[in-house]
């Protein structure tokens, strides 16, 4: 049994944890889809439309790089924020919120007059996505039978990853079709859908259960408005600043060294307030353990390499290779459906032979992938060119991306575990924003850049081998810090969900009930 939470002096209710075979298990499992495809869809069909996006506002580079930007630093910079808001004021009603929230945003996007508009409403998605991205998966965990959720949370995965392989692929379509606009529109649907089916059929729940009674408790103890906001504003802060100083730093000028320098002491003052803090979002105690600091390094190189290599990826196969949005959104799907079909036994792989070969052969495997797009220039063959390279990419990503997640969890105690997952997600979604800000300025890629395949080639072969060396120095990380361990054997998932873009969340919840 599971227990609704109880208000001020009242008794908790008993209510009954919910089975995949029953009706209102199999709705709440839809909601939760349909929850995670909104995010899924507002996140990958945005690269192909870029091109699309600058001309229609004869916007320069720095324009396409905050139309992703704005997204993953407010994504980044409040979802544990919004995992705590989930634990505290209800895991459903902040579900809610966010599938509302994100579907308006996305509406502003389409409307967007201008390129300033796009960019605020982009900012606004990230923060729908901050308060529906950890509730997706915690509401399953929250609320079915510890017999059913393994399955639950296999089917939800499954269902998000296919989200994340048609992003792409749609979003290509519609850009040469109706418009990039409607890319936007997509996100949308799945958004009216979810709504009614989850105020009707989803169970509310707060907080977690107490291991001796099962009974609803607040958020680790803590008070439902115990809020880490001084954390939140300053990280928050230090990402936007330092994003920005490598945006503007190609211009010059006092206002990008100020941002810089901003950054800085918005990062440093972040630290001082986590270590002084009674309810710190991000506890340093934590990275107290060797394998889970190392996890997170590694996390900061894959995610950042990755990161800069969808960005580019999807411009140089458009603006150099000459391929339509769609023909560019299809031409990716190899990598995601290698993702959806092995992530999940590479997963249980690693529990038998340990964190340290795979997590230091996938990166040297997908590196060697990204080296090999230096063959697709104008003219490339996608048989001979294109293809062998994603599929070589693809298979570092199965064999790195699942042993990842097991090595975090297993780097960490149960009750840690949401944790764990939420500071690594958060890295990992840093790492991917500081890359599209800085690679451009790294490999010298001017604001017009994108407007002439010649110029857009030469920086997109400068900017291959940084990220294969920031792969390999994940490799040589992983080699140097991490144990030779197996992790503790227990009922196999599946990581799909995402990979491509981010580690998934895994709540304190599940851990929490399966370490009894």
């Amino acid at each position: 049994m599971k227990h609704s939470p109880a208000t001020d002096g009242a008794a908790p209710v008993p209510v009954p944890l919910l089975r995949i075979a029953s009706a209102r298990g199999r709705w709440t499992l839809l909601a939760t889809v349909l929850g995670s495809s909104v995010v899924l869809l507002g996140s990958t069909v945005t690269n192909v439309a870029l091109p699309r996006i600058g001309r229609d506002f004869g916007a320069d580079l720095a324009v396409l790089q905050w139309t992703v930007n704005a997204y993953m630093l407010a994504l980044a910079g409040l979802i544990l924020l919004g995992g705590s808001l989930g634990d505290r004021l209800g895991r459903r009603r902040v579900f809610v919120v966010g599938v509302v929230w994100f579907a308006v945003a996305s509406l502003l996007c389409a409307l967007a007059p201008n390129a300033g508009t796009l960019i605020a409403a982009r900012a606004l998605q990230g923060v729908g996505g901050a308060l529906l991205t950890p509730g997706s998966l915690a509401i399953i965990e929250a609320s079915f039978h510890p017999d059913d959720r393994p399955r639950a949370i296999g089917l939800w995965s499954g269902f998000g990853g296919i989200a994340a392989a048609l992003g792409p692929f749609l979003g290509g379509w519609l850009v040469d079709g109706p418009g990039w606009r409607w890319t936007f529109v997509l996100s949308i649907v799945p958004a009216l859908l979810c709504v009614p089916v989850a105020l009707n059929h989803v169970p509310e729940s707060v907080g977690g259960l107490r291991e001796d009674t099962g009974v609803a408790t607040g958020a680790a103890g803590r008070g439902r408005w115990a809020f880490d906001v001084p954390g939140a504003v300053l990280g928050a802060l230090a990402l936007a600043l330092t994003t920005y100083a490598l945006t503007a730093a190609r211009h010059g000028g006092p206002v990008a060294v100020a941002a810089a320098v901003g950054g800085v002491v918005c990062g440093a003052a972040f630290l001082h307030v986590e270590r002084r803090s009674a309810d710190p979002m991000m506890p340093p105690a934590i990275f107290s353990s060797r394998q889970f600091t190392a996890i997170n390094l590694i996390t900061l190189c894959v995610y950042a390499s990755t990161g800069g290599f969808y960005f580019l990826a999807a411009l140089q196969l458009q603006i150099v290779v000459g391929y339509s949005a769609l023909a560019a959104g299809a031409a990716m799907l190899p990598t995601t459906v290698l993702m959806l079909l092995f992530s999940s036994g590479s997963g249980v792989l690693a529990q038998r032979l340990g964190p340290r070969l795979p997590l230091t052969l996938g990166p040297l495997v997908c590196g060697a992938g990204m080296l090999m797009m230096l063959r697709v220039g104008p003219g490339a063959s996608y048989p001979a060119d294109v293809l062998p390279a994603l599929v070589v990419m693809g298979t570092g990503m199965v064999v790195l991306v699942a042993p990842l997640t097991v090595t975090l969890l297993s780097s960490v105690g149960a009750s840690n575990a949401g944790l764990a997952s939420g500071i690594n997600n958060a890295a990992a979604r840093a790492a991917g924003l500081m890359a599209v800000a800085a690679l451009p300025l790294l490999v010298g890629m001017g604001p017009d850049a994108y407007r002439s395949g010649a110029a857009f080639d030469a920086s997109f072969r400068r900017a291959m081998p940084l990220c294969a060396g920031l792969l390999a120095v994940g490799a040589a990380l992983a080699f140097a810090l991490l144990r030779q361990t197996t992790a503790a054997p227990h009922r196999p998932q599946r990581w799909a969900h995402g990979g491509l873009l981010e580690p998934p969340l895994v709540s304190r919840f599940t851990h929490h009930r399966s370490a009894k």
